[in-house]
């Protein structure tokens, strides 16, 4: 272990970066596809409250990959995911494996770490 301890130390800004970016880059794409049924079809019919949560995905996920406005953007998120995850997927079971909403548990805590943990040294945020 004292290789991959040498490795990875000092390394916490860049991997935190990494995770910062990649989580909002994914989650523009659940935005768009809602809004413009890009890059595939949104298969279910969009009322008011999925619009809502597909803006806030795709402008939410591009603040919080470039870095601005990144803790009030990513609570914002992480708060987006509860909603959906209690309403779309925790009534049909409480199990997130069954449920089909691991991905939106994953989000909702992920968005919260970012909140809590701010926008890092590489971000526009400054």
């Amino acid at each position: 272990m004292h290789f991959l301890d040498q490795l990875l130390k000092g390394r916490e800004e860049q991997a935190y970066a990494l995770l910062r970016i990649v989580t909002g880059f994914l989650f523009i794409w659940h935005g768009a596809q809602k809004l413009f049924d890009f890059p595939k079809e949104f298969p279910y019919p969009l009322n008011p409250l999925m619009y809502s949560a597909g803006t806030i995905e795709l402008v939410g996920g591009i603040l919080v990959m470039i870095g601005l406005f990144t803790r009030p953007a990513a609570f914002i998120c992480s708060g987006t995911m509860a909603v959906a995850y209690w309403m779309v997927h925790g009534l049909n079971n409480i199990h997130p494996m069954l449920n089909g909403g691991e991905i939106a548990a994953l989000y909702c805590f992920g968005f919260l770490f970012i909140a809590v943990r701010g926008p890092g040294i590489w971000s526009l945020d400054k």
